[in-house]
């Protein structure tokens, strides 16, 4: 029986990337460019098309940041002191 076409076993408002492996881990360094700024003022870079946050940088910065948190669709980014 068909309940209003949400049948299909797929989920109205699921994000079908949720369960695909993310492109970075918690505890990875890397080496990024910041592209521009969030609404709350944080930094964005991207690796592989995922988003970063990076408290604190500025569009334009290159630098080396560590993951602390991987969200499903983002994560969070701390800058790494030379």
């Amino acid at each position: 029986m068909d309940r209003g076409g949400r049948g299909g076993g797929e989920r109205r408002g699921m994000n079908p990337n949720y369960f695909l492996p993310k492109p970075v881990k918690v505890g990875d360094e890397l080496e990024v460019t910041i592209e521009g700024t969030a609404s709350r003022g944080d930094g964005i870079a991207k690796q592989d098309g995922f988003v970063i946050f990076v408290k604190g940088a500025k569009p334009g910065d290159k630098l080396k940041v560590k993951i602390t948190d991987v969200r499903t669709r983002f994560a969070i980014g701390e800058p790494m002191t030379a």
